[in-house]
Parts: structure tokens; C-alpha cells; sequence
């Protein structure tokens, strides 16, 4: 535990170096993140983002990290819905596709 808080930290200072670095504008990580301009750079130069304002940002600067992460979580949870049942057969998805006129 006590190493992921030193990364933590470590990316916690080096923010700024990392949103400088990436290919990605600060006004554009400041809308994507949702965080009023003011604020972020005052959190930016304080460094006290909270822990899900840093989540936000490092989806925003690793896209591609990101979209594997959530792919995983998804392929995961599929696979847990198989398990208990979750499902409607492909017969089914088409009839409830026809009856919607969506096909």
C-alpha cells in the first residue's frame, strides 16, 4: 500500500510535466474533465486534485489505457451475466429488433 501512495504522489507532482507532455491542450483536458478553468489551475498549482478529478484527468491524457481498462470490465461483466443467466438468445434480440420495426 504504502508504494502505490508514493506513485500516487509522484504523479500528483509531476501532473502538470504529464498534461505538458501529452498530445492533448490543458483548455481541452479542462472541458473534458469538467472542471471550471480557475479552479483547475489553482488544484494544478496546489496540487490537490481529488482522487476521481485525477481519474478524470488520466483518462483524458491515456485514452487507449482507458478504453482497455473499460473494455476489460465490460468483457468481464458479460461474462458473469452468461454465468447467471443473463442473456436473450440471438432468435430473441431479432424478434424484439422487429417488433421495435427496427429491422
Amino acid at each position: 500500500m504504502i508504494q502505490e501512495i508514493i506513485t500516487y504522489k509522484n504523479i500528483v507532482c509531476n501532473l502538470e510535466d504529464l498534461m505538458n507532455n501529452s498530445p492533448f491542450k490543458k483548455n481541452y483536458i479542462i472541458e473534458k474533465v469538467g472542471i471550471p478553468s480557475p479552479t483547475f489551475y489553482r488544484k494544478l498549482k496546489t496540487q490537490t486534485f481529488t482522487p476521481d478529478e485525477m481519474l478524470s484527468i488520466a483518462k483524458v491524457l491515456s485514452p487507449e489505457e482507458n478504453f482497455r481498462l473499460e473494455l476489460k470490465a465490460e468483457i468481464e461483466q458479460g461474462k458473469l451475466d452468461f454465468e447467471n443467466g443473463d442473456y436473450i438468445t440471438h432468435e430473441e434480440m431479432l424478434e424484439e429488433l422487429r417488433s421495435k420495426k427496427l429491422i
